[in-house]
Formats: structure tokens, C-alpha cells, sequence
């Protein structure tokens, strides 16, 4: 074994630990207790936020700060990607079928680590001298300790996630695979083309996501809603297979080689929570950026960005593999989706690469921003610059690494910032509030 093969599977054993020991408690016990604190906001005012969400299509345009509908599509463009279709299928690839109900689980109370950190980084966002906003954990850390090494560790960490390196190396893959083409050639357009995003900040990139979001939303979901209704008699024994498994060992047949219950609930979390972001502090930094003045308010969104990440784009995803059968056999991770939409569609090699381009490139450019302003923080005047380096390099080299690989280093970082987040927001439990279905609407946007 190389030694760099060495590296990872030390690594991926650091991640199993670091996911089944720590983040795994962490996220129930935060969860619950946030839930039970606001009695179940997440649930018992969801229609209230899907309201408050349309009515913003309405709200004016403030002079400071960011568009709230542009920072959620901003935002949601790290959410709503590749970690959808590619990752959140390694759930069910390595945990079995029963994985799926540790996702939904991860989602209603991961919601409540997402909303919380969105709250605190508008609440203690600092102005940046232009007419706008910045804010995130490395400035509501700030409000826990006086000691600048935490924040500044969250930055560094940051900026490391903020180089996705995983979704670039799946959409490099696809598309070289698929379509012939020199990987060498896309990994040198696609640098160019984040590169282009990234200098136009949260505007561009807010611009670009709610472009592309909504169409991907349309046609996965139709396809995939096509799917299930060609297979309507067998979603009741699905669904409680997926109850069944969840908290029972999963026996290895076909392609897939058995799960215990801690590797069923470890993967479903932990991949639930690279899909939603959770704990990451990616979202309180895109947030922050918002016209509106309201914590609550702006932090509400996250409710409707979750549900839309977990119980509809990756539970069509996850059905649609189970269904199909394709989780139990020995098919690449990248390529599980687009295997079984061949069994439905025609021209899969093609559309798949373009899909996962257009998704994954949307996700990328949102992480990048995040890291560009974690090095602008660490470093004001060289920050900026060398970020552009490192992220040429990084992305260059993991173009080339397998995928799987690259989805560990995300998956051992998201867990690491989860712990430092997890932690500040706990310290700053009793400066959170949930009371944005009292408020009137118009009155939390900024005249």
C-alpha cells in the first residue's frame, strides 16, 4: 500500500470515529434541544415560512446588503448539488436501505443547528464598510471567547471546505467519462469559470444559483417523479423496509457487503449533513450578507432550504436508487444515479454529465465564496490572493484523485467545524430566539 493510500484510509478511519462518536450524539442532542425549546418551530410554523419565502419575490430592494432571495439561492446553491444525487447515495451504498430514515432524522433536527447558526451570524454580523455585511462563526465566536486562535482556526478550516473538492472531482469524472472528452481540458474551463464567479461575490453567484436551481429542481424531480409513479405498488414495502433497517443490521447480498446499525446511522447522518450543510457555518456566512434586518427572519428561510435539500431532492435521489435496485450493486458511487435512470431514460451519458455540471458548479462557486472570505479574514491584504492559488492547486490535483477520496477530506472537515460550531451555538443558546412567525413582514425588511 502507498503511502498516500495509507493517508486516507487513516483518515477514513479518523472520520468514522470522529462521525459515530462525537457528531453523530452532537447533532440529537442539539436537535432535540433546540426543538424542544421552541416546541417544534421547524414543523409547527413550516407553512408560515413557505409563505414568508414567496412573499419575498415581493420585498424591495434595500441599498445594504444582499437581496434576502439572493442569498437564500446564494446559499442554496451549496445545498442543493452533487451532495444530493452522488453523495447522499453513498448513504444507502454503505449503510443499507435503513440509512435513509437517519437522513430525514438528521434533517428536522439538524434544522435547528442550521437555523440557529444562521441567527447568530446576522445577529452579530459587522458592517464591511461598502454598504454591506459580514458575519459567520468567526465573528459570533468571537462573542464566546476572547481568544482569536478558535476563530481563526474556523477560517482555516473553512477555507479548506471551501475548495469542493469532492463535487469537482465527480463533475470532471462524469463528464470525461461520458462524454470522451480530456479531463485535463474541463478541469482547466471549469477552474476559469469558478474563478469568474468567485470575483463577482454573493451578487454573481446569487444570480447564477437562481438560474440554475430551479430548472434542476423541475427536471430531476419530474424524472424522478416519473419513477416512482411507474413503481407506485412497491413505495409502501419500501418505505418500510427504510423503517425496518434503520434500527436492525442490514445482511450482505448482491454488491453490497452489510451494515451495522452504527454504520446505518453514522452514514445517514453524516451524509445528511454534507448534503444540508449542517454545522458547517457555510450558511451563517452566506446569510449574514442579507438586507434584512431580522435574525429570526432570515434564519427562518433555512427551514425551506432543508426541506427542499432533504425531503425532496434526496429522497428522490435515495428512492429512486433503492427502487431501481441499483444501491446493492457493485457500480461506482458517482455513477449510481445515472445507472438507474438508465433503466427509465435514453441519453443518460449525456444528460448526467450536463446535470451534475450545471449542480455541481452552482454548489462550488457558493463554497468558494465562503473561503475566499475566510482567507480575506485570516489575511486582509494577501488572504484574497493566496486563496486563488491554493484553490487552483487543490482543484487541480483532486481532479485527478478518486472521488470517494475527496468526499472523505469534506466529510472529516464538515465534522470538525461541526464540533466548534455546535459548541459556540450552545454557549449562545439563550441569545437565540424562534419568533419570526410573530413578525410582521414588511417590517423585517430593510426600507
Amino acid at each position: 500500500m502507498s503511502i498516500i493510500a495509507e493517508i486516507f484510509t487513516l483518515l477514513e478511519q479518523a472520520d468514522d470515529n470522529l462521525w459515530s462518536y462525537i457528531g453523530f450524539p452532537l447533532i440529537i442532542f442539539i436537535g432535540l434541544w433546540f426543538s424542544f425549546k421552541s416546541r417544534f418551530v421547524q414543523i409547527r410554523r413550516f407553512p408560515h415560512v413557505v409563505k414568508y419565502f414567496f412573499s419575498l419575490i415581493r420585498a424591495p430592494i434595500d441599498k445594504d446588503g444582499v437581496h434576502p432571495l439572493k442569498v437564500f439561492f446564494a446559499c442554496v446553491g451549496g445545498c442543493v448539488g452533487i451532495g444530493n444525487i452522488v453523495g447522499i447515495c453513498t448513504a444507502v451504498q454503505f449503510g443499507g436501505p435503513g440509512a435513509l430514515f437517519w437522513v430525514w432524522v438528521t434533517a428536522i433536527l439538524g434544522s435547528m443547528l442550521k437555523y440557529t447558526e444562521v441567527f447568530v451570524g446576522v445577529k452579530y454580523r459587522v458592517s464591511d464598510g461598502k454598504g454591506g455585511y459580514l458575519g459567520g462563526p468567526m465573528y459570533f465566536l468571537q462573542q464566546v471567547t476572547k481568544k482569536m486562535w478558535l476563530p481563526n482556526l474556523v477560517c482555516i478550516l473553512l477555507a479548506v471546505y471551501g475548495v469542493e473538492i469532492f463535487q469537482f472531482s465527480i463533475i470532471t469524472t462524469s463528464v470525461s467519462l461520458n462524454l470522451g472528452v480530456d479531463k485535463l481540458l474541463i478541469t482547466v474551463v471549469l477552474l476559469a469559470l469558478v474563478i469568474w464567479a468567485g470575483l463577482g461575490g454573493v451578487q454573481r453567484v446569487g444570480n447564477i444559483n437562481s438560474a440554475v436551481i430551479p430548472l434542476f429542481v423541475m427536471i430531476f424531480l419530474g424524472m424522478g417523479i416519473w419513477i416512482l409513479i411507474q413503481n407506485i405498488a412497491m413505495v409502501p414495502s419500501l418505505i418500510q423496509t427504510v423503517f425496518a433497517h434503520a434500527f436492525t443490521p442490514h445482511a450482505a447480498f448482491g454488491g453490497f457487503v452489510g451494515a451495522t446499525i452504527m454504520t446505518t446511522i453514522s452514514q445517514g447522518i453524516r451524509r445528511g449533513c454534507y448534503s444540508g450543510d449542517l454545522g458547517v457555518g457555510y450558511a451563517s456566512v452566506i446569510h449574514s450578507e442579507t438586507s434584512l434586518h431580522s435574525p429570526a427572519k432570515q434564519a427562518s428561510l433555512t427551514l425551506f432550504d432543508l426541506f427542499l435539500d432533504t425531503f425532496i431532492i434526496c429522497t428522490t435521489s435515495i428512492m429512486i436508487v433503492l427502487m431501481t435496485g441499483v444501491w446493492a450493486q457493485d457500480v461506482d458511487s458517482a455513477l449510481l444515479v445515472q445507472v438507474a435512470l438508465e433503466q427509465y431514460f435514453p441519453y443518460m451519458n449525456f444528460f448526467m454529465p450536463l446535470l451534475l455540471f450545471m449542480l455541481g458548479y452552482s454548489t462550488i462557486n457558493a463554497y468558494f465564496l465562503v473561503g475566499l472570505k475566510s482567507a480575506q479574514f485570516l489575511s486582509p491584504k494577501w488572504g484574497r490572493k493566496l486563496y486563488f492559488v491554493y484553490a487552483v492547486v487543490a482543484l487541480f490535483i483532486f481532479s485527478f484523485v478518486e472521488s470517494y477520496e475527496a468526499q472523505i477530506v469534506m466529510s472529516f472537515v464538515n465534522g470538525l467545524l461541526l464540533i466548534i460550531n455546535g459548541w459556540a451555538v450552545w454557549r449562545l443558546r439563550h441569545e437565540i430566539s424562534f419568533d419570526f412567525a410573530e413578525e410582521e413582514t414588511a417590517s423585517a425588511v430593510a426600507a
